[in-house]
């Protein structure tokens, strides 16, 4: 297929919402296709008629435009049905393709014999020695076939070359001829999934290594409808901080969930990506910057542990390096109108751009009361004495504080921790000096009285 430019897939079924594990082979894809200046297709597996839904799979296309993908195809599954039906015949056709009545109760009936006596429980091809007349009077009966894939077994070893595990083999003699049609007529993930993969030109699946088994049956598949199969690749799955898998139900740690959160695209997309690799977990401004910091050689093959508090420090990592014009319409959506000057003091306090609003309501006050230190409350009266007139500007902070020193003998967290909480109520945050222009000397002077007491004129110089 390296004739062909690069066609990759991300392949969700809208039965949930999409989390940070999914995110993981979606984003690899994209940086696949991003590096070898490929395709992304979006295809919604809707199959499943009972369990899709379209507001999951509205909400797909929003987090995959959220985390920065830029998607060339949009397909539904559901639209292609024929196709399916026409490869399913094909493959009954060429006897591939198989009718089986067992029930599910009879069929671990034999698996659990098996294993008694020592055998490996796999399907034992019964079906296969069925004569027209035994299946007429199975379905006199009342009872429906599900169809089984017949694997080649003189091609017992289907090797490939997996873009992240390197050689791989899966022996079919251990595997069970797989069902690909249900009961009911419908199909199974598998059939479907192949069948479109050839339809849209896929050249190559990157997926979690759960699916490395299944490879080897899907290879086959693709064979036996005339087809060459793509170029695997199987990235190493993200658990919990505790090692448990992802799920759909993982509500925490749906994309939906971070982004109404606060966190940036980037800080997800860089550590779904970056965790379980050999490549070190830093925030890319975007999803070119990330396709050059990482490939499929560097990635794992043990777990990748996810922690959202790693998830945090990434945040705060790109939010630091956050130019104004990048959030200024968020800011104003927050009703933040302090500006440029507002932005660069506080963002490097920052996790989220949300957090912004905390500061702008210190800002603009009014503070909740609180008394100072006994041993404070001279000095803040001096130091309201001594506060500069306006206009207030970036040297204001440094002339106010250099003549409440001269003035009272302080200095370092003595002179500057009792101004910090009685104009802000904190002991942390952003640079007074450019809080201080931002605040203002009106309300610099409300707060300084605020917390001062009347005192005699040789009080500062206790």
């Amino acid at each position: 297929m390296s004739d062909h430019p690069v066609t990759v897939r991300f392949a969700p079924s809208p039965t949930g919402y999409l989390h940070i594990g999914n995110a993981r082979p979606a984003l690899f894809n994209a940086l696949y296709a991003l590096r070898h200046g490929g395709r992304f297709v979006l295809r919604l597996d809707d199959t499943d008629r009972e369990r899709s839904e379209e507001r999951f799979a509205e909400a797909i296309l929003r987090d995959v435009a959220w985390l920065g993908i830029t998607v060339d195809r949009l397909e539904r599954q559901s639209g292609h049905a024929g196709a399916h039906r026409a490869a399913a015949e094909a493959l009954k056709q060429s006897g591939r393709l198989y009718p089986a009545y067992e029930t599910a109760e009879e069929l671990d009936y034999r698996r659990k014999r098996q294993m008694a006596h020592g055998l490996p429980p796999i399907y034992d091809r019964a079906a296969l020695k069925l004569t027209e007349a035994d299946r007429a009077r199975l379905e006199a009966e009342g009872r429906r076939p599900h169809w089984r894939f017949r694997l080649d077994e003189t091609a017992r070893l289907v090797r490939w070359t997996d873009l992240v595990r390197g050689e791989e083999t899966v022996d079919i003699a251990s595997l069970s001829d797989p069902v690909l049609i249900r009961e009911d007529g419908t199909f199974l993930y598998t059939l479907p999934s192949v069948v479109d993969d050839i339809a849209f030109g896929i050249t190559h699946i990157i997926r979690g290594d759960d699916h490395v088994t299944n490879t080897g049956v899907q290879i086959q598949l693709f064979e036996a409808l005339g087809a060459a199969a793509p170029v695997f690749g199987h990235v190493n799955l993200l658990t919990t901080a505790s090692g448990e898998g992802l799920s759909k139900r993982t509500g925490a740690l749906s994309l939906g969930s971070l982004a109404e959160a606060g966190y940036e695209p980037m800080a997800v997309a860089s550590l779904a990506v970056l965790l379980g690799t050999s490549a070190p977990i830093e925030p890319a401004r975007d999803l070119a910057a990330l396709a050059a910091m990482v490939d499929l050689s560097m990635v794992s093959r043990s777990p990748a542990r996810f922690d959202p508090a790693d998830l945090d420090g990434l945040n705060a990592r790109l939010v630091h390096a956050l130019p104004y014009e990048a959030v200024a319409e968020r800011l104003a959506a927050m009703g933040i109108s302090g500006g440029e000057a507002f932005w660069n003091t506080v963002r490097g306090n920052l996790v989220r751009v949300a957090d912004a609003a905390g500061w702008w309501s210190i800002v603009t006050g009014p503070l909740p009361p609180s008394g100072p230190a006994a041993e404070d409350a001279p000095f803040l009266a001096e130091a309201e004495r001594l506060l500069p007139s306006e206009p207030f500007g970036a040297e204001t902070w440094k002339l106010w504080t250099e003549a409440l020193k001269a003035s009272t003998g302080r200095k370092g967290r003595a002179l500057y921790m009792p101004l910090r909480r009685a104009l802000t109520g904190l002991d942390h945050g952003p640079e007074l000096a450019g809080l201080l222009p931002l605040i203002g000397r009106s309300s610099t002077k409300d707060r300084l009285a605020g917390q001062a007491r009347p005192t005699s004129p040789s009080a500062p110089g206790s």
